[in-house]
């Protein structure tokens, strides 16, 4: 997040907020500077693609189900805003401390153990290593002593919008955003690539909760989508994975998409809409 903190601090923080006798290097202003950059960040990402999603992708003849509740969009969006605050502060900290050197970031691919080859390896382990936490974190939280205390809020949005990408509880959100923060410490990795897979992390959060099943074919066995993640808001105990399904197929939570059965929401939707023609 340095790469953040070095152009917020350039063209905004040091000419027109903070006063020239505070050091750009200062612990407590990189803290203030960062939590500022990273929550207003995030929520201009969060809003910006879920609205983005929300009226170009999602199909609105969903909020048609029976599923969909009351005023369920101004609840996505009050939840997901809120829990972005509230996940920002331990969030920061651990940007904190990667600014301050104790990561394993780099800045140029000379100091990558492999050059372009272990950016591109750095990559992939990123995605199975946070596809792998967080199945395991996402399960753990649907179980029976956690789930109504902390999961239980994202899941009364059964037939969820794009703005119910970060409708978590803020505990809940953190947690299963932590195996993304905690990779750097554990593996080398650019500087701009973990940027860049961090907004990535995001969009996709938003994807999968977009309604929209665009992923066919054998595809459809090893990427967790829109499709998969649906099914996860309506069965509950099915497809927790983030990226991939291959820890739902190892752990034998993989349940095949109902809507490539013809049994998906937009098929109840549609025969509701058809029922409604008829007797009128």
């Amino acid at each position: 997040m340095d790469c953040m903190l070095n152009v917020a601090d350039s063209y905004v923080f040091t000419p027109y907020v903070y006063p020239a006798s505070w050091s750009e290097d200062g612990p407590l202003r990189q803290i203030i500077t960062l939590w500022v950059v990273t929550t207003l960040g995030a929520e201009l990402l969060y809003l910006g693609f879920g609205a983005l999603s929300f009226y170009y992708v999602f199909d609105h003849n969903l909020m048609k189900h029976p599923h969909f509740i009351k005023n369920q969009v101004r609840k996505e969006i009050q939840l997901g805003t809120v829990s972005i605050f509230w996940m920002s502060f331990p969030t920061v900290a651990l940007f904190f401390w990667e600014v301050r050197g104790h990561s394993k970031l780099y800045e140029n691919i000379n100091e990558s153990p492999m050059g372009w080859l272990g950016v591109f390896l750095s990559i992939a382990g990123f995605l199975f290593f946070t596809d792998m936490c967080i199945y395991w974190i996402h399960r753990c939280m649907h179980h029976k002593l956690i789930y109504k205390y902390l999961h239980k809020q994202h899941h009364i949005f059964k037939i969820p919008t794009p703005f119910a990408s970060h409708a978590f509880h803020p505990l809940d959100g953190f947690l299963q955003s932590l195996p993304y923060h905690v990779y750097p410490f554990i593996f080398p990795l650019h500087k701009v690539v973990y940027l860049s897979l961090f907004i990535f992390v995001n969009i996709w959060t938003i994807s999968i909760h977009d309604g929209d099943y665009r992923i066919h074919g054998p595809l459809i066995f090893l990427i967790n989508g829109a499709a998969h993640h649906v099914d996860h808001h309506l069965f509950f105990n099915y497809n927790y994975g983030q990226y991939f399904t291959l820890w739902d197929h190892l752990g034998g939570s993989y349940r095949h998409p109902s809507v490539l059965l013809k049994k998906g929401p937009h098929d109840c939707t549609r025969m509701r809409m058809e029922e409604a023609g008829k007797t009128q």
